[in-house]
């Protein structure tokens, strides 16, 4: 990824929403950890991204779909896509080749010219080789000081390639040293201010070239710390340290130019991919292979955690669902269980079963997770953890973890060292409400119920046994009154209350691999799948397949079938679901059905599916009615006029919307585009401009304005002096008939001044009906 001070850029690819693959980049903050949006766009996996050099606010990106995009990732803008017209496997970006961009086609290293265009999509026609011997690994490629040159390795060999002399000099180590170490070049990092090539090798070790401008005359000195191949180095943008990486997970700085001294950053978690950091280098960022970012202080302290699905090398357990959180529960860190919110699409946190420290180390045998289990209310989980291949060196315990209210965690209630005398196959929790039992069968030809004692420990209640076959499943009926294990090729029905074997079904040919009872409706059947990839459904109350011989379904690796249980045609088929092995599925409960779903959507309503290649990507299916709903809750900015009205909105709000009616006319209402009320509440507090920018701005739209008032006052002062004016001629015409008439009388009766007059007339208008109670309240 790339990174600025403020910003993670990463990519991310996800196969999602109508069986396509749809590959994207989301952008995360530094500070908070949060994930801010993503940038959508290309149709395949994307390779490589990259910084533009001349404005870092923009990211370029390339992908397999043969294009390179240029993004503003801080408001998650699309700026321009250049078409190359081949896969691309890694972008490179230099700030003295403006406007040209290397890029990484098949083992060709080609520069391209990107043409100004004021178009969305330009194709890019302007391609020039540098050098047709690339390594596939884009960690070996970097450019030198200033761009003046671009170093690369494969194999066995360092290339430097000067763009000035337009030469390619080429430097050769040997297969191995005097010690036998492997010297092939797996990472470089070029100096940022000085002629110097750092470089990686298989053996640990970082050689520090210098002198490569004469091709004779080049030397190197050579540092190790690493007991394993080196993936990442990168220099600081000021050149004074080094960092590298690897599969220890400890980032290593060397200080330039002082020999051996280092600092060191341990159990940071999986392996260290990649390192980067920002350009002003306070910060530095490291990616893992448990798909974690870690995010870290140049004090080499870690300030920031970025958590996806963790992945690992295998997915040992099923994919669970807990019961309390509704979390996707799978093995994560080696020794862990992880919870991951399907949901918010965010990692909740890792269960340490194995409560080991894990070395990370090839070869080494350590315990693992293999087998897990909830009951049915989330309240007890099951887990088998082992070590060891044979049955000589096996080594597994069982434990049981009850739920803690206070922590909101689980914490380990019981382990039982001797379970059984062989390898754990499967376990199941009964899905009584009344009564928690669990199950375990083992290689050693037994199946064990274990229920809880008077002190809320688990103990031995029954076992049993059919025929010395080994067992291969169990599953308990969803009232818990039966209890199916499967012996190789025979399933026997079991009571949990007396544990008497009330019968026996024979399957089709093959070993059973997988056991399930139906639900609700169809919690007669039983479902089972064997080993010849064949899908038997039977009826428990007539004990016999269901339809006869209609019932045996091929399933193909890599494609998805939905049935029902009492019927042998599928809803629904699709046979190119990806191009890996599907591993694992699950049925995740949906919080409200679905509705006004396609009839072939129709077992989408109330749950949805997810489901788990071997290389650990997470699938789903979804339908268009979802897709609608996620994109118009993206994009809805405006308060809904359902949200509560507050006494404040009561102060503020009619005031508003009366004098919005005043200075609006009626014909331009409707053409006015409506300001977004409450941008604020829907934008992320991280991404907002400072509160001292936003305090003014806001202080003044809570302000009542007084033009309305003013206007107000105008009218009635024009109004008042009409009426004086309308007065003062009707007083002037009364006087002169007054003096007509009564010219003969000596004394006038006085008369109000104009301004008495219209207090007189506001008093009148007063309304004084409160003082009625008053009075008559009064003793």
């Amino acid at each position: 990824g790339s990174l600025d001070g403020k910003y993670k850029v990463q990519r991310h690819g996800l196969y999602h929403l109508n069986f396509k693959v749809v590959s994207w980049l989301q952008v995360y903050s530094t500070r908070t950890e949060e994930w801010l949006h993503s940038l959508q766009g290309h149709t395949n996996q994307v390779t490589g991204i990259a910084l533009n050099p001349a404005n870092h606010l923009q990211v370029y990106s390339c992908s397999a779909d043969g294009t390179v995009k240029l993004w503003d990732f801080i408001d998650g803008i699309l700026i321009k896509t250049f078409i190359i017209g081949y896969p691309l496997f890694a972008i490179y970006v230099s700030e003295k080749h403006e406007g040209i961009v290397f890029l990484h086609i098949g083992f060709q290293l080609v520069a391209v010219h990107l043409p100004k265009s004021a178009e969305q999509e330009v194709e890019a026609k302007e391609l020039s080789a540098v050098s047709r011997h690339i390594s596939p690994n884009p960690s070996c490629t970097a450019f030198g000081r200033e761009g003046q040159y671009i170093a690369f390795a494969r194999n066995l060999q360092l290339n430097v390639y000067f763009f000035r002399k337009q030469k390619t000099y080429s430097f050769s180590l040997k297969a191995t040293d005097k010690k036998g170490a492997k010297n092939a070049f797996t990472c470089i990092a070029c100096h940022p201010t000085d002629d110097c090539i750092a470089t990686g090798h298989e053996d640990g070790k970082i050689r520090l070239w210098r002198n490569f401008i004469h091709k004779k005359e080049y030397t190197y000195s050579t540092q190790h710390w690493h007991h394993n191949a080196v993936n990442t180095l990168c220099f600081t943008p000021e050149g004074t340290n080094l960092l590298s990486g690897g599969i220890e997970s400890v980032l290593v700085q060397w200080q330039y130019g002082t020999g051996n001294r280092k600092e060191f950053l341990p159990r940071l978690g999986g392996s260290i991919l990649h390192v980067s950091t920002s350009s002003d280098g306070q910060l530095f960022c490291t990616s893992h292979s448990d798909n974690k970012i870690t995010v870290i202080e140049s004090s080499f302290k870690v300030c920031g955690v970025i958590q996806g699905l963790v992945k690992g090398d295998a997915v040992l357990t099923d994919l669970m669902i807990d019961p309390r959180s509704k979390a996707l529960v799978l093995n994560g860190k080696p020794g862990h269980l992880q919870f991951y919110s399907l949901l918010r699409d965010k990692h909740l946190y890792n269960l340490d079963i194995v409560q080991q420290e894990y070395i990370y180390e090839a070869g080494l045998d350590q315990f693992e997770v293999v087998k897990a289990a909830f009951d049915i209310k989330g309240y007890w989980l099951a887990t088998v953890e082992e070590r060891g291949q044979k049955s000589s060196d096996l080594e597994f315990f069982l434990k049981l973890w009850s739920y803690d209210e206070r922590t909101q965690s689980f914490v380990l209630n019981t382990t039982i060292t001797a379970a059984h005398t062989d390898r754990i196959i499967s376990m199941c929790f009964s899905s009584s409400e009344e009564t928690t039992m669990l199950v375990t069968i083992a290689e050693d030809g037994q199946f064990k119920a274990w229920c809880q004692e008077d002190q809320n420990f688990w103990s031995c209640d029954f076992v049993g046994s059919y025929h010395n076959l080994k067992p291969t499943n169990c599953s308990f009926s969803a009232d818990s009154s039966l209890l199916a294990v499967s012996f190789q090729e025979v399933i026997t029905i079991w009571s949990p209350d007396t544990w008497e074997l009330l019968t026996t079904l024979c399957q089709p040919p093959g070993v059973i691999r997988d056991l399930c009872f139906g639900r609700l409706s169809c919690s007669k059947y039983l479902i089972s799948t064997t080993t010849r990839n064949l899908l038997c459904c039977w009826n428990l109350l007539t004990c016999f397949p269901v339809p006869p011989r209609m019932n045996i379904i091929i399933i193909y690796s890599a494609a998805m079938f939905v049935f029902k249980p009492n019927e042998p045609r599928p809803l629904f088929t699709h046979k190119n679901v990806c191009s890996e092995k599907i591993h694992r599925a699950v049925f995740v409960p949906r919080e409200e059905p679905l509705n006004n779903c396609d009839e072939s959507s129709q077992w989408l309503n109330r749950s949805q599916l997810y489901f788990l290649t071997q290389n650990m990507d997470l699938l789903t299916f979804s339908t268009a009615t979802e897709e609608d709903r996620m994109l118009s809750s993206s994009t809805r900015l405006v308060i809904d006029d359902s949200v509560a009205v507050t006494p404040f909105y009561l102060l503020l709000g009619k005031h508003r919307q009366q004098q919005q009616k005043l200075n609006t006319p009626s014909h331009q209402a409707a053409d006015r585009p409506q300001q977004p009320q409450g941008s604020l509440l829907h934008t992320p507090a991280h991404v907002l401009p400072p509160a001292s920018v936003l305090c003014s701005m806001f202080v003044s739209s809570l302000l009542i304005s007084n033009t309305g008032e003013m206007e107000s006052s105008e009218q009635e002062m024009n109004s008042e002096k009409e009426e004086e004016d309308s007065e003062g001629e009707m007083e002037a015409c009364d006087s002169q008939q007054e003096l007509r008439v009564q010219g003969s009388v000596d004394e006038v009766t006085p008369k109000l001044s104009k301004a008495q007059e219209r207090e007189l007339k506001r008093v009148r208008k007063t309304d004084f009906s409160w003082m009625a109670g008053l009075i008559a309240s009064k003793p």
